[in-house]
């Protein structure tokens, strides 16, 4: 079906796979060399990314060891113990249980 005013390309048309892959060639080392001119370091500098990371690791570390130190138990104070109250001999006189059960029961 052709359209009037439509004009083909005077490449042909795409319907093989070698244009395909030939453009997508051209895409890839178009933006390989694009990214050759940008201006980025080959290697991490060393204070911005190693060294943070390690002090960090550090302090977490030495947090860690001091959690542990404090939570030891034996630097905890001793528990007392606790006191028993004296044991007393009672006294009651004879009749109690009977009374009471009387209060309990009205």
């Amino acid at each position: 079906m052709k359209r009037d005013g439509v004009t083909e390309s005077p490449a042909g048309r795409w319907t093989r796979s070698e244009d395909y892959l030939g453009a997508m060639a051209r895409k890839r080392t178009f933006r390989r060399s694009r990214l050759r001119d940008r201006t980025q370091p080959e290697v991490p500098q060393m204070l911005l990314s190693t060294v943070p990371f390690l002090a960090l690791l550090l302090l977490l570390g030495v947090l860690a060891v001091g959690i542990m130190v404090a939570a030891f138990p034996g630097s905890q104070p001793h528990e007392k113990a606790p006191q028993l109250a004296q044991k007393e001999q009672g006294f009651a006189p004879r009749g109690w249980l009977q009374e009471a059960q009387k209060e309990f029961h009205r």
